[in-house]
């Protein structure tokens, strides 16, 4: 018997020497390779690999699979797919790569194939510059440097993406655009294109975004507006720019405006000019997928470039955002008030309703704990919407000529030659105290060599490095009191003061309009004795400027500005 099994023994091992090798040649090189010598370009393995053979007698190349610029942490890889697939259907039965980081950098997965995978389907591998043969040296593939090789080809590959992941969030950091493409509404710049400028053709749909949603427009009306006009969405107009931009909901829109994407335009902060990136990251090397990271996580840089919409128009936007409104039925807009009224004695949203009848039509407001929840717990609060509207105007056009009269009070006494003269002090003497700090700084530096040097002793360097200190500590304290000051005393002096400036904008304002409400009005109260409370944006700048007019009541000329100080 045992006679028998070494004849059968030594048949297979003759028909294993005589068989004929129908051999696959694997290339693969990835972005992470790209700074390595030249000897790693895929020509180049592929000529190593044609030479290998020529001295291989018992092997025929069947195919080259080349997998050019693919990552070698997992194998969901073109070519290698198709390699299998021919494996799978016996077309193949060895193959050949030049080392085993250009068949895989994934430790595990590698060992999968080398191991088990491989040797259950009865394939030859060879690794030429590893010295590894799984026919010709069995031996070899039983190593213990085949598995170290692996796990030092993944750890190349984990310290590769660490460092480039590293890099990548050092140039977000410093407000370098990373990424293949520019949010709608900017292009990259031709002379650098980590920096972002400005497409006028894209940025007038996205301010008019902005504008139709202040003046009212739902997020849906903006979206079906946008396709009733043929306007390309996002995704189709980057396409129709000569950019080979994928979204995988492209398919779904069919070149369409969702309201999706109108409200993620209406978030975005780089349309104030500010630079967000990081919102998504790869979970790790191994495993290619993003996720989306928590708003702390993102990395946001102010400044970076032209803001196609001003802040205060975006921040009253989020404002809306978080407001409880609701548009009319069969109409685009919100209604007048929508969101911006509260009942004064329980605190929740006043809803409105419409009266019809013989004589006329009518709307008119009531509390919402009243009409939906509990009739006992609060009033209904009543309040007709034309009336309102005539209240509020009213209110808006007396809130605009106080702010003219301020700005006249303040323009006065900005002329004034002694507001001036104290401007010039105040400044005078915070120069000299920054110098102060300067001249501490550099003895303080001074002393430290002289004391190395043997010019003073320890002793003298302490003292005189402890009185310096104490020089340099005065000195900031100093500085810090007078820009207190020249802030103080200069509140409302450059006619920035937003209480002026945002209320002057409507100096001939004889219409209450959507835009009106929400540049100006904070919440409108009514109360249960039909009271109405009208709290309005831009209190703490109209308080600056009400106390420097009143600091400053000595310089003005009341009968010429005229200016009225109580409110």
């Amino acid at each position: 018997m045992l006679a028998v099994n070494n004849v059968q023994m030594k048949d297979c091992k003759q028909a294993v020497k005589n068989k004929i090798w129908q051999a696959a040649l694997y290339v693969r090189l990835s972005r992470e390779d790209g700074d390595k010598e030249e000897s790693d370009s895929v020509i180049n393995q592929k000529e190593l690999l044609q030479q290998y053979v020529v001295f291989e007698p018992d092997i025929i190349v069947h195919d080259v699979y080349m997998d050019d610029g693919w990552s070698g942490t997992n194998f969901e890889r073109p070519e290698f797919i198709r390699m299998m697939s021919d494996i799978r259907n016996g077309e193949l039965d060895c193959v050949i790569v030049k080392d085993l980081s250009r068949f895989g950098r994934n430790y595990i997965d590698v060992g999968q194939y080398i191991e088990k995978i491989f040797p259950l389907m009865n394939i030859r591998f060879i690794s030429v510059t590893d010295n590894l043969d799984s026919v010709k040296n069995p031996q070899t593939m039983n190593n213990i440097i085949v598995p170290f090789k692996n796990l030092i080809n993944d750890e190349y590959c984990r310290d590769i993406s660490n460092k480039v992941r590293s890099s990548l969030d050092m140039k977000r950091k410093q407000g370098k655009h990373i990424g293949s493409f520019a949010c709608y509404g900017y292009k990259k710049d031709p002379d650098d294109h980590n920096h972002l400028v400005i497409d006028d053709e894209a940025a007038e749909i996205v301010r008019d975004i902005f504008k139709w949603y202040i003046s009212g427009m739902s997020v849906l009306s903006i979206a079906q507006k946008l396709n009733s006009m043929g306007i390309p969405n996002p995704s189709t107009y980057k396409k129709m720019q000569g950019l080979h931009y994928k979204n995988r909901y492209e398919k779904m829109s069919s070149g369409k405006w969702p309201d999706s994407s109108v409200r993620r335009i209406l978030g975005n902060q780089m349309y104030i000019g500010n630079l967000v990136q990081g919102i998504l990251k790869v979970k790790s090397y191994k495993v290619q997928v993003t996720q989306r990271q928590e708003k702390d996580d993102w990395i946001i840089v102010e400044n970076t470039h032209e803001p196609i919409i001003s802040k205060a128009d975006f921040e009253a936007v989020q404002e809306l955002f978080a407001r409880n409104t609701r548009k009319a039925p069969v109409m685009t807009k919100v209604y007048l008030f929508s969101g911006f009224m509260k009942c004064g004695d329980c605190g929740r949203s006043m809803i409105r309703k419409e009266h019809h009848h013989a004589y006329g039509d009518y709307a008119y407001y009531v509390c919402s704990t009243h009409a939906k929840i509990d009739k006992t717990a609060c009033s209904k609060h009543t309040t007709r919407a034309d009336k309102l509207e005539k209240i509020v105007l009213s209110s808006i056009q007396t809130q605009v000529a106080l702010a003219v009269d301020m700005d006249e009070a303040i323009r006065s006494i900005n002329a004034n030659e002694k507001t001036n003269k104290e401007s010039v002090r105040l400044n005078t003497m915070l120069e000299q105290a920054k110098s102060e700090v300067e001249k501490a700084e550099l003895i303080i530096c001074d002393l430290y060599p002289d004391w190395k040097a043997g010019v003073i002793s320890k002793e003298e360097y302490m003292k005189l490095k402890q009185r310096f200190e104490i020089q340099k500590e005065n000195a900031l304290n100093k500085v810090c009191d007078l820009q207190k000051k020249i802030g103080e005393s200069g509140k409302g002096q450059d006619g920035s003061n937003q209480f002026i400036k945002n209320f002057m904008k409507y100096r001939n304002i004889d219409k209450l309009t959507r835009e009106v409400i929400v540049a100006l009005i904070e919440m409108i109260y009514v109360y249960e004795d039909k009271n109405i409370k009208i709290v309005f944006k831009y209190q703490n700048p109209f308080r600056e400027a009400m106390e420097y007019i009143e600091n400053n009541q000595d310089l003005l000329e009341r009968e010429q500005t005229g200016i009225i100080l109580e409110t």
